[in-house]
């Protein structure tokens, strides 16, 4: 188990928030790594795996003129990922990542090129928290994977700080 994930659990239930996550190079290990933490369920109320940029479009509603524009390796792609998932959840909070686990370049992209955004809450006449931060991981598929986990679940640590 994680300690970071343990703690955004502990922190999003004491708080009474929710949290959901729309992945794409992690394949479901955030997910995992938080339902891996007992009592997740208060407070995770689960994710979306976005492999394929078809799926970006058809279950999160990332537009195909914004693909086609950026690329899904960004961050207007990172947000676009969170957006479309809060609208489709109501979590309070969303994390979505995308980018290049390798061990090959992906659309011009190298390997271990990152995008996390987190973003929450959603509250009328307030604009909600949302941060993107871009990372080069170093090192094979696995630890690009897990350095993204880490990364986004500090990020998210970071923005519940001030709410």
């Amino acid at each position: 188990m994680s300690d970071l994930a343990e703690r955004v659990i502990t922190v999003m239930t004491e708080r009474t928030l929710s949290l959901a996550t729309a992945e794409s190079l992690t394949g479901g290990l955030i997910g995992a790594t938080l339902t891996g933490v007992p009592g997740a369920s208060r407070t995770y109320l689960g994710g979306t795996i976005a492999y394929a940029s078809r799926l970006k479009t058809d279950l999160l509603g990332v537009s195909d003129e914004l693909i086609d524009r950026v690329s899904v390796i960004s961050e207007e792609v990172a947000l676009a990922m969170a957006v479309g998932l809060q609208e489709r959840t109501d979590a309070d909070w969303v994390v979505a990542v995308t980018g290049v686990a390798g061990p090959t370049p992906q659309d011009g992209h190298e390997a271990g090129e990152v995008y996390v955004c987190v973003r929450g809450p959603v509250i009328p006449s307030l604009e909600p928290v949302t941060r993107v931060e871009r990372y080069q991981f170093e090192g094979d598929r696995a630890a690009i994977r897990t350095q993204t986990v880490d990364a986004a679940l500090k990020l998210l640590l970071g923005a519940l700080a001030p709410v």
